[in-house]
């Protein structure tokens, strides 16, 4: 896990928005070619030739998506970069760039934003991408983090959620439930420390779950896995709002239905025995939990050779006609239609 070393406090003020964009950039160096200019000029200059360029944005704001009393900021810095490489895997692309904007409230003072930007920085070197640019401004209501990513991929390579297929195999990557689990354990010990400030919470028998929502990592390695195997995915997308949410998403893009197995969904065995103990049922967890980011995608049968015993992947349903509508079939044989009862950015 990543610890907090500062202990001193500078004022944001001390510095101004372009000496703290400074200090906060000096120690990212450009990894890639394509990078022509980063930080430090009107805007990034990269040269991709012969390749698509994937984009993609996510917002992350206290209080709706992160709480600090338990979310270390270098942990935050580092999530809040997976959330963003993990939608350009789903694409079966490589992630080159990124732009981080921030605004912050004067309660942050340098060596907390320093904290944030080591965890972004230790994410830049695990997953070999550059930081070209981005914002700071201040805000009157907390910490506001986008992040902007940038990737290629040759065009033949590049896979889309609407193009699954009757008779395609669903696939997942790792296990799923985990991150969701983590949060109620810490939900749990922040009310336990908000009665009595003096308890230390014990997270031994969590430590899976914990990581899994505080340090998340984005599959960067399935791509690899997938095109070494020689199999191209006939649809995918990440799993960021609840695995039902995200099969319905591909099934309304493709226009077909599908069937899911409940016995067939990957799940650790700490996230068994937790749901145990927080009389929760696994498979509702797995549904509908969210922010995993495995990969689901869908394959041809005729690939299925080639992923067959593969720990990483695991079948978990097909694709059907659309007629059939989306559903699960039950450990006892029973048909539930999927609903998508994930994640929604929008709820009150």
């Amino acid at each position: 896990m990543i610890e907090n070393k500062n202990q001193s406090r500078t004022s944001l003020s001390e510095l101004g928005e372009f000496g703290l964009i400074n200090h906060l950039t000096q120690n990212f160096k450009i990894q890639h070619k394509t990078t022509i200019k980063g930080v430090g000029d009107d805007a990034a200059v990269l040269e991709i030739k012969n390749k698509q360029l994937l984009v993609t944005t996510d917002l992350l704001v206290e209080g709706v998506h992160f709480d600090l009393s338990y979310m270390p900021l270098k942990h935050l810095g580092y999530k809040a970069v997976m959330v963003n490489l993990s939608d350009i895997y789903a694409m079966n692309g490589i992630a080159s760039q990124i732009t981080v904007s921030i605004a912050v409230s004067n309660r942050f003072t340098l060596e907390a934003i320093e904290e944030l930007y080591e965890g972004i920085h230790l994410a830049c070197n695990a997953y070999n991408v550059d930081l070209v640019g981005g914002d700071t401004t201040s805000s009157t209501t907390g910490l506001l983090i986008s992040i902007t990513a940038i990737g290629e991929a040759k065009k033949e390579d590049i896979v889309y959620r609407n193009t699954a297929k009757p008779n395609d195999l669903l696939v997942v990557t790792g296990d799923l439930g985990a991150a969701y689990l983590g949060l109620q354990v810490l939900e749990r010990e922040k009310r336990v420390f908000e009665v009595n400030p003096n308890s230390q919470p014990d997270l031994t028998d969590y430590s899976y779950l914990v990581e899994r929502q505080l340090k998340p990592e984005a599959r960067k390695d399935i791509v690899k896995i997938l095109k070494d195997l020689d199999v191209k995915p006939t649809a995918m997308i990440d799993i960021s709002d609840g695995l039902s949410s995200e099969i319905l998403h591909i099934c309304t893009q493709s226009k077909v239905g599908c069937n899911l197995y409940e016995e067939k969904i990957p799940l650790d065995p700490q996230v068994i025995s937790t749901c145990e103990e927080f009389d929760l049922n696994s498979t509702t967890i797995a549904l509908s939990g969210g922010e995993d980011y495995e990969l689901l995608f869908t394959i041809s049968q005729e690939d299925f050779p080639k992923i067959k015993g593969n720990p990483h992947l695991t079948v978990i349903g097909h694709i059907a006609d659309e007629s059939v509508g989306a559903n699960l079939i039950t450990r006892a044989g029973q048909q539930i239609t999927l609903t998508a009862q994930g994640w929604n950015a929008l709820r009150d």
